[in-house]
């Protein structure tokens, strides 16, 4: 390895980039090739997987719809009237005259004829008696001795399906049926008489089961009854068992009907099993998708050839346009170093139109971008200035409201008005708190102070008055907290709370230390909430809920969360609790900044 790094550091530059491409494009079309011919592998899989189980879905339906024709036939024979009556009069050996015969013939036997022939899909049904004087009425009346003809006659138990056997029934008159038929057995009982008959609904296999004789290639099926007998469709070829028997050992479903890729030897298989329960037994249908895989492997394989003939010619393509643009390289490499002299004025000229042509033009698109960040940067600095003198010119122009206010508050004042100049005393503690200019926060005093003069104010509104009481630590007096944090907060108790009540009330402001942290209970006894404007009201500050102008959209309430979050973290913020017609009550939790200092002093 060291050697063929040695050797590959000692080439041209040109041959190490074209190396350096060619393995680029070698490995992402490697890449591109595996994820592309995969895909198309799954697809034909998925495909072929969708196809199966449409195909078992129909052939479920087929079976459901057919078998519901044979046990809609059993209930109509087993609850005739005119047959029970008569198969009991054989049972007890009663006489029955030709005429009573030919009556129940022509009206019995013909009306269950005739529902036989009206369902195309049945082959026939029989009722078989133990008597063999009785007189035999076809197609439907037989002795029990033609039953013994049928090779599921000679099972353990007679009633139940009976599949894949032939009819046998006048074997001695050379009118045997090839075709495999299947059938619903049932005895017929009599409560006083017991058994009285066996009723045999035979329907086609080829009816009932259509996928297992469908002559599709490389498609086999086969229908496994409870007792794991296998009944294949006459046209199978004889490699079906083996491809059902491996397809069946490599099944590591647990479901009833599952739906498979699996590969028996170099066989790519499509394995449908779906559990039929009203056969109770399995259908299986395996599909030999082997073609349609080896036709991708086969583009695959084109697809390699053609990408390395493809690199080939890249090669000598790449090599050729790499030599053709180096001789710009060290002009650009010329002017970096001017740049790096300090020369801002430096253009790179004939750029052109390829790679280092771009490298060209973005080295002169970044010197303009230079230029204008030094000109930005000088604006940016006659800006600050700017602002700070307006800032001063503000702080001017406050200055000149407070002696205005100062003013009128001296006429008030010599005219003994004092509730004016009172009130104009508080107007002008809480301009020039609402007015001045705070880097960062204020201590929970000077908020608390602002929100006396607030209140002084508000009461010059209303024919009531209200109160404030204060139950403050001075640890946290002392505490840092957003400007105009609080006031939002009375305000809102005032406009949504109290207002509406129009009498005397108080507002509670309470401090409480809870280890490092601090909590700001302002609790109001006005209107309340309810649960549900509760929780409307959390959305709104969270967020959840747009938020506009108007009143109790929970804006100042959201702006004083969002504030405290800014400025303490998400674990510190506002909480509230309310009962209608009772009291609102909202806690601002902060952080005990200056806890130690505070006990340090005392």
């Amino acid at each position: 390895m060291k050697k063929i790094v040695q050797r590959f550091q000692g080439l041209k530059l040109n041959i190490k980039f074209t190396v350096i491409i060619i393995l680029f494009l070698m490995i992402s079309m490697a890449v591109l090739a595996g994820i592309l011919f995969y895909n198309m592998e799954q697809n034909v899989v998925d495909q072929q997987k969708a196809s199966m189980e449409y195909n078992m879905e129909k052939n479920q339906g087929q079976v459901i719809k057919n078998v519901d024709a044979i046990n809609m036939s059993t209930q109509f024979f087993l609850n005739d009237t005119g047959l029970l009556n008569f198969l009991n009069g054989v049972k007890t050996g009663e006489s029955i005259s030709t005429e009573e015969m030919l009556d129940f013939y022509n009206r019995d036997i013909a009306s269950l004829e005739r529902m036989v022939n009206n369902n195309p899909y049945l082959y026939q049904i029989r009722v078989y008696v133990d008597s063999e004087s009785m007189q035999e009425m076809m197609p439907v009346l037989f002795r029990q001795s033609r039953m013994e003809k049928l090779a599921w006659s000679k099972d353990a138990s007679v009633e139940g399906w009976k599949f894949d056997y032939i009819d046998n029934l006048f074997a001695e008159n050379g009118l045997t049926q090839q075709k495999k038929i299947m059938s619903l057995v049932t005895e017929i009982t009599d409560f006083e008489n017991g058994k009285i008959g066996t009723l045999e609904v035979a329907m086609e296999m080829e009816t009932i089961f259509p996928g297992l004789y469908e002559q599709q290639e490389g498609t086999f099926s086969c229908f496994i009854d409870e007792n794991g007998n296998r009944y294949m469709g006459s046209n199978e070829p004889e490699q079906a068992a083996e491809y059902i028997d491996a397809a069946l050992e490599k099944d590591e479903s647990k479901e009833e009907s599952a739906t498979y890729y699996t590969k028996v030897g170099k066989e790519k298989l499509v394995v449908g099993r779906m559990f039929l329960k009203e056969l109770n037994g399995t259908l299986i249908c395996v599909h030999n998708i082997t073609d349609e895989v080896q036709t991708v492997y086969n583009m695959r394989t084109v697809y390699i050839l053609s990408m390395i003939l493809l690199l080939i010619i890249l090669a000598f393509v790449i090599n050729w346009i790499v030599r053709s643009v180096l001789h710009k390289f060290y002009d650009i490499l010329h002017s970096i170093r001017k740049i790096q002299t300090g020369d801002l004025d430096v253009v790179i000229e004939d750029c052109g139109t390829d790679e280092m042509g771009e490298l060209g033009r973005q080295i002169n698109k970044m010197m303009e971008q230079i230029h204008i960040l030094i000109e930005e940067n000088i604006n940016r600095e006659l800006l600050m200035k700017n602002s700070e003198i307006r800032a001063l010119q503000n702080q001017i122009n406050a200055h000149f409201i407070y002696n205005v206010l100062e003013s009128i508050k001296m006429m008030a004042e010599i005219e003994e008005k004092y509730d004016i100049s009172d009130a104009i005393t508080a107007l002008g503690k809480l301009l020039r708190y609402s007015m001045k200019w705070v880097s960062g926060n204020v201590t929970v005093r000077e908020e608390v102070e602002y929100i006396r003069n607030y209140l002084a104010l508000i009461n010059l509104r209303f024919d009531y008055e209200i109160f404030l009481s204060l139950n403050i630590p001075e640890e946290v007096m002392i505490q840092e907290i957003p400007k105009m944090s609080l006031q939002p907060i009375v305000e809102n108790a005032i406009y949504h709370g109290i207002e509406e009540l129009a009498e005397d009330t108080t507002i509670y402001i309470k401090g409480i230390v809870q280890g490092k942290d601090c909590v700001i209970e302002i609790t109001d006894s006005g209107k309340g909430m309810t649960g549900e404007q509760v929780q409307e009201l959390y959305r709104k500050i969270s967020g959840e809920i747009e938020t506009s102008g108007g009143k109790g959209n929970g804006i100042g309430l959201k702006n004083v969360q969002d504030r405290i979050h800014i400025n303490f973290g998400m674990k510190y913020g506002i909480e509230i609790a309310s009962k209608l017609g009772c009291y609102t009550k909202i806690m601002v939790k902060i952080p005990m900044k200056y806890r130690e200092k505070s006990e340090a002093e005392a």
